[in-house]
Parts: C-alpha cells; structure tokens; sequence
C-alpha cells in the first residue's frame, strides 16, 4: 500500500499539469518548458545523480545490467517494426519510444516506498543508463525524421546530458568534493527537473482526446513496455548476472516502470508526432496503475 501512495504526488504533479494547460490554454507553450527541461534542468538532474554515491560494484553493474536487457529488446525490435507498422515516422515512435521507463519521476520514489532510502543509489544511476539510452537511441530515432543520419549525430552531441554524465563520472571517479551548498542548489534542481517534466507530461495529456488516442500503436509500445521488457529482464538478471536479491529486485522494478515522459519532450523538440507519443505515455501510465499491485507481487518474490 506504501508503493501506491508513494506515486500519489507523480500523478498530482501531472494534473496540475493538465489544470495550468486548461485554464491557460493560450498563454501556456509547452515547448519552451521541454526546452528548458532539456538543457537546463536535465543535466543538473544527471550530475546529481552521477556523483551522489562513491561508485562501486553494484552500482556499476545494475546500470550494465539495465542497458543489456533494454538493447536486447532493440536487437527485436529492430527485427519485427517494419512488419507492424508501415509508416517511418510510427515506426521510430515504436523504437524511440517502448523501452524507455519512468524510471526518475516515478522509479526513484517508488523504490523509496518499496526498498527504504537505501535504494536512492541504485535507482539514481539505474536512471542515468536510462538516460543515456533516451539521448543516444531515442533522441537518433527522433532525429531521423527531421534530419539526415550526419545531421542526427550532430544533434545527439549537442544534446549536453552527454557531457554533463561524462563529467559527473570523471568527478566522482577522482573523488572530487563537491560543496555542500553547491550540492544543495544540485538537489534543487534535480528535483525541479522532475516536476517540470511531470507539468510538460500534463500539458500535453490536454490535448490528448481518446477518440483521437492511436490505439494500435500505443498498445503495441504498452505491450514491449509492461510485458515484453519485464520478462526478458528477470531472464536476464537470473541466469546471466550475480546481483543480490535486493539490488536485483530494484533493477526489476525499473523495467516494470510506466513509459517515460522524456519521450514526450524528445518527440516534440523533433517533431515526431508528439501527441501520440503522448496518448501512448497516457495508456501506458494507466496500464501501470492497473498492474501495480500484480507487480509489486512479483517484486517482493525476488526480495525472498
């Protein structure tokens, strides 16, 4: 029961969203809060996580881990995305889109609730390898549909998480101290970055009607997102890692996370049918609501 209350303040954060796009309809442009999102906040949020926690073995190989079990699904679904869709631009929603988890906004609380404060640490750099993933894969096949594949490149390096990530390693890695004040005005804005995307998420759900939702492409995103990935996750984590339950148990709750709303932000920065990428968070969040209590179950299983 502490996990479902403990994303009670994600789905406020939404709503007010969703509220503020209402009553201001006109005045509210929610690109010029994806934008500040993606080059301000965003990586305040990347650094943050990056050098919370002195680096180790299990917080080296969780986020390995993750990145296998999310390439591995990509390797598939590279294989069968023309077969189901015939359109380019639905076909890079798919591939941009399916594998990439909730795993800050909604992930980093949730473990709160389920694991204790201990697991802020791994889901934080969990977070980062799916970060990484959204601003190296996602962003290239976004990119693609505005830009040649040379342009695309280009635009993933300017993309400044990159850099930030690499620097919070190249910090942390030296055991460089960072000042408690400056650390201070990093949480801040990490936190801000969260609420700012979970606002962007909302705004763009009011423009969402569900005789509009594409439903065959959302339920195909819905079924990578809360079946396949999950299942080829424990298979991996089972048979081809040595995580300990609890570290295990945490990784696993990651992959059973809701899309993420940085696909929304991504999808409009390039625009790649930003709305349905929307209506395809919006079914995917509901989705998640529907099987949270089933997935909890299967989470306490490992902690055993």
């Amino acid at each position: 029961m502490d996990a479902v209350f403990a994303v009670l303040p994600v789905y406020f954060f939404i709503l007010l969203g969703f509220s503020a796009k209402k009553i201001f309809t006109n005045q509210l442009d929610e690109k010029t809060l994806v934008l500040i999102s993606l080059y301000f906040f965003q990586p305040i949020l990347i650094f943050w996580g990056l050098t919370k926690t002195p680096i180790n073995y299990e917080l080296i190989a969780s986020p390995f881990a993750y990145l296998s079990i999310v390439l591995i699904c990509l390797v598939f679904l590279l294989l069968i995305n023309k077969k189901i869709f015939k359109e380019r631009s639905d076909q890079s929603v798919y591939l941009a889109s399916s594998l990439v988890g909730n795993t800050g906004n909604l992930g980093i609380p949730l473990g709160i609730a389920i694991f204790g404060i201990e697991s802020v640490a791994y889901t934080s750099i969990i977070n980062i390898a799916n970060i990484l993933f959204i601003y190296i894969f996602s962003v290239y096949f976004f990119a693609r549909e505005q830009f040649l594949l040379k342009e695309a490149i280009y635009s993933i390096l300017k993309i400044p998480a990159i850099w930030f990530a690499l620097f919070a390693l190249f910090v942390n890695y030296q055991g460089i101290t960072i000042n408690k004040h400056i650390y201070t005005a990093l949480e801040m804005g990490a936190y801000t970055s969260m609420v700012i995307q979970l606002l962007i998420f909302g705004m763009y759900l009011f423009s969402v009607k569900i005789k509009t939702i594409p439903w065959p492409l959302s339920l195909q995103i819905s079924f990578v997102k809360h079946i396949l990935l999950p299942i080829v996750g424990i298979v991996f984590i089972l048979y081809f890692t040595d995580l300990n339950s609890y570290v295990a148990s945490i990784l696993i709750m990651e992959l059973m996370v809701p899309l993420a709303v940085n696909n929304v932000n991504l999808a409009a920065l390039y625009n790649c049918k930003p709305f349905n990428v929307a209506a395809s968070v919006l079914v995917s969040t509901a989705l998640f609501a529907i099987l949270l209590y089933f997935n909890i179950e299967v989470i306490k299983y490992f902690i055993k």
